[in-house]
């Protein structure tokens, strides 16, 4: 009789215990979902920039060619709760309209920005990832975009840059025969 009383508890104390653990493991994975789910204070630091921002583009085609000078302006806006910042860019390119997009959030769980850009002069979409520099004001991003010649990925590198409250810049670096160089600079400067 001890013994099946012993084997009642033992089961009883197993079954208490798995509840208890598993409680443990819903309210760890509620309280990293609400974390990951919440802005905080670099989604504020984006919200800083939303308006409507005027831009000066400097594009070189490939290394040591001549650069190609235009305009356009870009309007931000956060979405989504403050989660992400929504850019949408509107000019001319080679006499040609010109629309771009792009999206850009902190990813509370990986602690890096992330970063999508599309427009009207491809069909890909670019994606980066990038780590905050608060010495320089800088966000690093790094990632990968089609090289529309070959149809491949390229690896693309882009900085950019609070110089203060109304003036950014971004420049953009691509690899070209395994040598990076300098393919696109924009400074913004806030309406």
């Amino acid at each position: 009789m001890k013994r099946i009383t012993l084997t009642i508890y033992t089961f009883l104390l197993i079954g208490l215990t798995t509840q208890l653990l598993a409680q443990t493991d819903q309210d760890a994975a509620m309280k990293a979902w609400m974390s990951y789910m919440t802005p905080g204070d670099v989604h504020k630091m984006l919200a800083k920039d939303d308006g409507d921002w005027n831009e000066e583009i400097t594009l070189w085609m490939a290394p040591g060619a001549p650069p190609t000078k235009s305009t356009a302006t870009a309007s931000n806006k956060m979405i989504m709760g403050g989660r992400y910042q929504e850019s949408k860019h509107t000019g001319n390119f080679m006499g040609m309209p010109f629309e771009g997009y792009s999206l850009v959030g902190y990813d509370n769980a990986k602690k890096v920005f992330v970063s999508s850009w599309v427009d009207n002069m491809g069909t890909g979409i670019m994606h980066m990832e990038g780590k905050w520099d608060d010495k320089t004001k800088t966000i690093h991003f790094t990632g990968k975009t089609t090289d529309p010649s070959t149809g491949k990925d390229v690896a693309v590198r882009e900085t950019f840059t609070w110089i203060d409250n109304t003036k950014q810049k971004m420049e953009m670096f691509m690899t070209q025969d395994g040598k990076e160089f300098k393919s696109m600079e924009i400074i913004f400067t806030r309406k």
